[in-house]
């Protein structure tokens, strides 16, 4: 029996910030922290259960990370109810990039993927 793709969907925001205090470009420390926003565009609850991330630095070195919930929780959305977490990276290079994958469940127990679109890292230009 095939689903309506539009029953179970979820959309994802990302708003990112170079946390200067926090890093160090003489130790090779660069902290960004990320806020991401998931808001259940689809038409039953959902719960994310799981995260999938690929984590790659200027010189191309990868991670990646994997486990259960975000920030310590596994939130439900009811359609059209939002979440919002911020979390933080470090990389030893001033700029890189993150893409993922949240693992969701809908109340009726049908799983799905929700795509975390790539986003870009690195330190805002100064004013000059």
């Amino acid at each position: 029996m095939a689903h309506d793709p539009n029953q179970y969907a979820c959309e994802v925001t990302v708003v990112t910030e170079y946390l200067q205090d926090q890093s160090s470009a003489e130790s090779g420390q660069y902290v960004y922290a990320y806020t991401i926003t998931i808001r259940n565009t689809g038409q039953v609850p959902v719960q994310l259960i799981s995260r999938h991330w690929v984590i790659t630095d200027a010189m191309q070195q990868v991670r990646e990370v994997k486990g259960l919930g975000v920030v310590g929780e596994q939130p439900l959305l009811a359609p059209e109810a939002e979440y919002s977490y911020t979390s933080s990276v470090m990389f030893s290079t001033p700029s890189g990039e993150m893409y993922g994958t949240y693992q969701m469940v809908a109340v009726d127990g049908t799983w799905f993927e929700v795509d975390i679109p790539t986003f870009w890292l690195h330190q805002a230009a100064g004013l000059h």
